[in-house]
């Protein structure tokens, strides 16, 4: 009778991808945040809007959201009180060229993730972004 043998894969697992949801109105920045992050695993997804960034992390349960100082129809502020009526909600960075002690302090006292200041440096948003995910899921997770 012939036994019943798992066989191990020899393939590394895949890797989770993980949505980043960029809010921004410069396609420049859009473009520098996609490439300083691993494209095999991370999907960015664009809004340019407090309302259209309320139907994407609605609609695709981003990880984390990226949020410019200031939009075209508010600011980091109304995002991050739009994100915290969702049930789940994600991190919020929040990405400005004028990124100082006070707004930094502003942001984690309001509940945000962190400040990434501009220009972007690589390594930086890769960091910011993989702990604010993994913060996330702690939060998720319970």
């Amino acid at each position: 009778m012939p036994s019943a043998v798992k066989k191990r894969s020899t393939r590394a697992p895949a890797m989770e991808k993980i949505t980043l949801l960029a809010v921004c109105s410069s396609d420049d920045d859009l473009r520098l945040l996609a490439d300083s992050l691993e494209a095999e695993r991370w999907t960015v997804r664009h809004a340019q809007t407090c309302g259209e960034a309320l139907q994407a992390m609605e609609s695709e349960n981003p990880a984390v959201v990226a949020c410019e100082h200031e939009l075209a129809d508010g600011t980091w502020r109304d995002l991050f009180a739009l994100a915290s009526t969702l049930q789940d909600p994600p991190p919020v960075v929040v990405v400005s060229r004028h990124a100082d002690e006070n707004l930094w302090a502003e942001v984690l006292n309001l509940g945000g993730y962190d400040v990434l200041s501009k220009p972007f440096e690589k390594n930086e948003v890769t960091r910011v972004f993989e702990m604010a995910s993994r913060h996330g899921r702690t939060l998720a997770a319970g």
